[in-house]
């Protein structure tokens, strides 16, 4: 299973980023997809997860209705459409993956992970 994370970027607050993550190797219909961000000095916390089986995508309380996860299905593509961005989404961003069904909410859950895309807000 390889994962590569991309697109990420400066951007003045406000503004937008839109994050890739490349899949391989995963047998997607029971894959479950998650992205994750760290800021300096700050645990790894959660952005939002989806199992590929299932329509639905859950996302943590401070994205909510800013961050969407889209997905191409053909490409093996997910993708993490980052709007309203302010200086406290800055951080590494992480996309991760598990080969079991149903969605993860911490790192704990991932075996795979990709390298990390770091976006930088400036207010």
């Amino acid at each position: 299973v390889q994962l590569q994370a991309s697109g990420g970027g400066s951007v003045q607050a406000g503004g937008s980023l839109r994050l890739s993550c490349a899949a391989s190797g995963l047998a997607f219909s029971s894959a479950t997809m998650g992205w994750f961000r760290q800021a300096p000095g700050k645990e790894r916390e959660f952005v939002a997860t989806f199992w590929w089986n299932d329509v639905n995508t859950y996302y943590a309380d401070s994205v909510k209705g800013r961050f969407a996860v889209s997905r191409d299905n053909a490409k093996n593509l997910v993708y993490l459409q980052m709007n309203s961005l302010k200086p406290e989404d800055t951080a590494v961003y992480y996309c991760a993956a598990r080969v079991v069904s149903g969605v993860g909410y911490s790192p704990k859950d991932y075996a795979y992970w990709g390298q990390g895309t770091l976006v930088t807000v400036s207010s």
